[in-house]
């Protein structure tokens, strides 16, 4: 029996699997911050039963973003809404400290783009595919 559910359009404002990519390389140690994070939304994800698939992605590389998971959490949980209003603006000062405002800038450009289905699969490769400069 095939499991059928409705398809919401994904809405993006800013890349965020590009923003950590550069954080990741940059900042070792944002992994320890960021990883607890992670895993805490996973687990209530699961416990809401929160399924990312129901979020169309026009860019196969936005496949498994977190971002689903949040919108959705944010619609059902309560806890959700109270944790991540306290976490989110520190978290978001972190990464405006390790990324440039020009990066932020193309991230929020990227994400545009990206949910209305504007990138092509050459560019989402090239852009998942962070080089620092020298």
């Amino acid at each position: 029996m095939e499991t059928t559910f409705p398809v919401k359009n994904a809405k993006c404002s800013t890349c965020t699997i590009k923003l950590v990519t550069i954080a990741y390389k940059r900042a070792t140690w944002f992994r320890l911050v960021r990883e607890p994070l992670k895993l805490g939304l996973r687990t209530l994800a699961w416990f809401y039963r929160i399924n990312p698939d129901e979020y169309l992605v026009r860019t196969p590389a936005c496949y498994g973003c977190l971002r689903f998971y949040k919108i959705a959490l944010k619609d059902k949980s309560a806890v959700f809404r109270v944790l991540n209003n306290w976490i989110n603006p520190l978290f978001d000062t972190i990464l405006e400290r390790i990324v440039t405002p020009e990066e932020l800038q193309q991230t929020k450009d990227y994400a545009r783009r990206a949910t209305s289905g504007e990138v092509s699969p050459k560019e989402a490769e090239q852009w998942l595919t962070y080089r620092r400069k020298p």
